[in-house]
C-alpha cells in the first residue's frame, strides 16, 4: 500500500514540475515577445530565431517556421530544466521555503546570471560581451525572470509542499 501512495506521490509531483515549467516557459515566452515587439516594432516571433541561433548560429536569424519551432523547443528545455533544479533544490534546502519572495527574487536572479553570463556567452548567437551590457536591460531582463520564473516557481512550490504535508 505505502508502494502504492509513493507512486502516487511520484506522479503527482512530475505532473506539477512539468505543468510548473509549462507555466514559467510561457509566461517568459509571451514577455520576450512583449518586450521584443515594443522595443523594436518587429514580429515577435523572431525572438525564437534568435533562441535557435544559440545552437544554429547567425544563418537561423533568418530562419522560417522550423527554425522558429527548434527555437520554442530550446525555450521550454530550459524553462524545464531551471523548473527540475528549483524544484530539486527547495527538496532539499529548508530556508527557500521560509519566504516566498525573497526565494522567488533570488532564483530569478540566479537563472539571469547562469543564462547571461554563462549560456549565452558561450553560445552562437550574436550577443554583447560582459563588459558592454547596458545597465538598463540588465535590470528589466533579471526583473522578467524574477517576475516570469523565480516567483511564480517559488509560490508553486510552497503551495505543493503544504498540499504534500
Amino acid at each position: 500500500m505505502s508502494q502504492i501512495l509513493r507512486q502516487s506521490e511520484n506522479n503527482n509531483s512530475t505532473k506539477v514540475i512539468l505543468l510548473a515549467g509549462l507555466l514559467v516557459g510561457t509566461l517568459d515566452i509571451l514577455s520576450a515577445f512583449v518586450d521584443y515587439y515594443f522595443t523594436t516594432g518587429k514580429n515577435p516571433l523572431l525572438v525564437l530565431n534568435y533562441v535557435a541561433s544559440g545552437a544554429l548560429g547567425q544563418a537561423a536569424l533568418t530562419g522560417g517556421a522550423g527554425t522558429m519551432l527548434l527555437g520554442l523547443l530550446f525555450h521550454y528545455l530550459f524553462a524545464l530544466f531551471f523548473t527540475v533544479f528549483f524544484f530539486w533544490l527547495y527538496s532539499r534546502l529548508d530556508f527557500l521555503s521560509r519566504n516566498r519572495i525573497i526565494t522567488g527574487i533570488g532564483y530569478g536572479l540566479f537563472v539571469w546570471i547562469i543564462m547571461n553570463l554563462i549560456v549565452v556567452q558561450l553560445c552562437k548567437a550574436p550577443h554583447a560581451s560582459i563588459e558592454d551590457m547596458k545597465a538598463e536591460k540588465v535590470l528589466k531582463s533579471a526583473i522578467i525572470l524574477i517576475v516570469m520564473i523565480g516567483l511564480p516557481l517559488s509560490f508553486i512550490a510552497k503551495r505543493y509542499s503544504r498540499i504534500q504535508k
